[in-house]
């Protein structure tokens, strides 16, 4: 990790999790921890230049395919990329595939950029991540190791406590909120080697009494009626939430935008 390091570009490559759902924005558009990260690189480095190739529901070989030649042919300073996540919650998921694609991502995009940045992403407590855990920590065993090889920096979310807080995630349950969007890109700047805002961004959230029993089902009733059950007719159905959709920010231009 450089101290006090000058980056003078970034290209974000992956899923709807670096597309920034559900950071929402007024005008309807996603912010989200890489616009973030940028903002902040921006505001140390005249002249900084940004691109954004994720695409909300991307599997992971949809990310090489569509993102990562166009992202290693940018030479960026720094790139990242999170991915194979949404592999890892499909009910039938070759995870043997997965790795093979997660490690041809890497040595395309090690070599092409000064700093490659990966990440073992956060996971909600509940149901869903104990169903789902032993994929998601074979993938994550599977970024250590590229990492190691490829010299990469990995920021571990999914081992901050806050970041698997309820709280921290939208109510579809399957992304976070703006606060915790800054907090990913909290937790990125520190790792890149800038001087930390928050040293406390993995802490966890103060208690607070839990919804009543009423108050849950009620809440569990409309999740299922508004998230859970399109997100089934879409497997079902072999579609995708990003099918048709570009990438968030395609060129590696001049960044203006949100920079805390």
């Amino acid at each position: 990790m450089q101290t006090n390091p000058t980056h003078s570009s970034l290209v974000a490559v992956g899923d709807s999790f670096t597309e920034g759902m559900s950071d929402l924005l007024p005008d309807g558009s996603y912010r989200g921890w890489a616009d973030l990260l940028a903002g902040r690189m921006a505001a140390q480095t005249p002249g900084f230049r940004y691109a954004n190739l994720a695409v909300r529901g991307k599997l992971i070989g949809q990310i090489v395919d569509e993102q990562v030649d166009v992202a290693a042919a940018m030479g960026a300073d720094v790139i990242t990329l999170v991915g194979g996540l949404n592999d890892t919650l499909r009910p039938k998921c070759d995870m043997g595939r997965v790795r093979g694609l997660l490690e041809e991502a890497v040595e395309k995009l090690a070599p092409a950029c000064r700093q490659l940045v990966l990440m073992r992403s956060p996971g909600r407590q509940g149901p869903v991540l104990e169903r789902f855990r032993p994929r998601m920590e074979e993938l994550f065993a599977c970024v250590d190791q590229l990492a190691e090889r490829h010299g990469a920096i990995v920021v571990d979310l999914y081992g901050a406590p806050s970041l698997s807080d309820p709280r921290m995630w939208d109510v579809d349950r399957l992304h976070l909120t703006a606060e915790g969007h800054r907090r990913v890109a909290e937790a990125v700047w520190q790792e890149l080697g800038y001087d930390p805002d928050d040293t406390e961004w993995r802490t966890p959230l103060p208690a607070t009494v839990p919804p009543r029993w009423v108050a849950r089902r009620i809440a569990d009733a409309r999740f299922a009626r508004r998230h859970l059950l399109p997100w089934i007719g879409r497997r079902l159905t072999g579609r995708s939430s990003g099918d048709g959709l570009p990438a968030k920010r395609p060129e590696l231009l001049p960044y203006e935008g949100p920079s805390v």
